[in-house]
């Protein structure tokens, strides 16, 4: 499909790209970081607490500023908030166990005000003639930058035996993010739109029909599981293997099995399909966690990886078309969309915390290997909870405005 004419598509593109790199290179290895410096699932609990508290309420709060302010300044704020946190880490080294809330808060600041603001650009420099381009090489370089940036991460901290590799590897980081705030100059300022409504997730749970209820249930659901999987997987790898470059293999293997699971998902699964689609790949993602409780190693958790990479287009193209749909519904919905961006973040957010809260609560009394893994049976139990909110509003078609 041919490039856009708009330079400013092409330029988001750009700049979406260098921020995902930027996260990718340093992202996966920055619990591992925290944990050679004290080996505490409770304490990287806690940076993840840090990160969803401070992105939830970043989303709500920014949200007016994005929709009667200059969203532009939002999008680069964030840019360069997070080239501050990874200095910040560098600054700090080894103490920065000290410091997890601030630097979760910072982090997960950072986080909010450059996805907000994105999503919400995203929908106003694209149209029917060129969204199809957009998502095709946003998925693309998404994907190439999660099969390559950890591996190479991983192999630069092996190479540099510890320490000085990730200190390379924060700094690269923190300069892609520097590059990335200059290169969003070039793009526009956008017209504000409308005044933002502080109290709409709460109007939408007041709906008589129930839809957007059900909608926000099943987010909930999908949260729980975000919430500990983010972390404990790669956190799993690295203690079964103590080596960086595992760690990075297996982000390789993984991404590359995803990148395929998704292209044939995004060919060959229809809309008719997704509720079923759906409920299937949640059950999958259960069963595959089951290796673990034989034992866990490189070996069970690369089953779980590859078996999760291969299903999980069946269970979460289903979970984010939902919303998306809803928010296209009606031309109120479509004025509304920096608040149902929102509200579609908040509900994630509250999944992730309680899923969170679960981990941190039985952690505190038993930290076995066995606990660990019968946690993640739990809460990998979540994404069939999201299947039965949202199975209705699958079933019946959403028209578009």
């Amino acid at each position: 499909m041919k490039a856009p004419k708009d330079r400013q598509v092409v330029l988001l593109l750009a700049v979406n790209g260098m921020f995902v790199l930027a996260g990718a290179l340093s992202g996966t290895f920055l619990n591992i970081y925290f944990w050679k410096s004290r080996q505490d699932y409770l304490m990287i609990a806690w940076f993840t607490m840090a990160q969803q508290i401070a992105l939830g309420l970043t989303f709500w709060i920014a949200g007016k500023w994005v929709k009667e302010g200059n969203k532009m300044n939002a999008l680069r704020l964030g840019i360069a908030v997070s080239g501050l946190f990874y200095l910040f880490i560098l600054g700090t080294g080894q103490n920065a166990v000290h410091y997890i809330w601030p630097l979760g808060l910072l982090l997960g600041t950072s986080l909010g005000l450059f996805w907000l603001a994105f999503n919400v650009v995203y929908f106003e420099v694209t149209d029917a003639g060129n969204r199809d381009w957009f998502n095709g090489w946003v998925g693309l370089l998404g994907s190439m930058i999660g099969i390559l940036g950890p591996w190479v991460s991983g192999w630069l901290i092996t190479l540099l035996h510890g320490e000085k590799g990730y200190r390379l590897i924060f700094t690269m980081s923190m300069v892609i993010f520097g590059c990335t705030v200059l290169l969003s100059f070039f793009l526009k300022k956008r017209e504000v739109s409308g005044q933002y409504d502080w109290i709409e997730g709460i109007k939408r749970l007041k709906e008589v029909d129930g839809t957007w209820r059900f909608a926000m249930g099943g987010l909930v659901m999908q949260g729980i599981r975000e919430g500990v999987f983010s972390f404990l997987i790669f956190l799993l790898v690295y203690s079964a293997t103590s080596q960086e470059a595992k760690v990075g293999q297996f982000m390789l293997i993984t991404s590359a099995v995803s990148l395929v699971s998704y292209w044939a998902a995004g060919k060959w699964f229809k809309p008719a399909y997704r509720s079923y689609g759906m409920l299937v790949g949640a059950i999958i993602m259960l069963l595959v966690i089951l290796p673990l409780l034989w034992k866990v190693n490189y070996t069970t958790l690369l089953i779980l990886g590859v078996g999760t990479s291969l299903f999980i287009p069946l269970y979460m193209l289903p979970a984010i078309s939902v919303s998306f749909d809803l928010m296209g519904t009606n031309r109120n919905n479509a004025e509304k969309r920096v608040e149902l961006v929102v509200v579609r973040e908040i509900s994630l957010m509250v999944g992730r915390i309680a899923g969170l809260l679960i981990f941190i609560g039985v952690l505190s009394f038993r930290q076995d290997p066995l606990t660990v893994t019968l946690l993640l049976l739990v809460l990998g139990m979540s994404p069939i909870g999201t299947w039965v909110f949202m199975r209705k509003i699958m079933k019946s078609r959403q028209p578009a405005a």
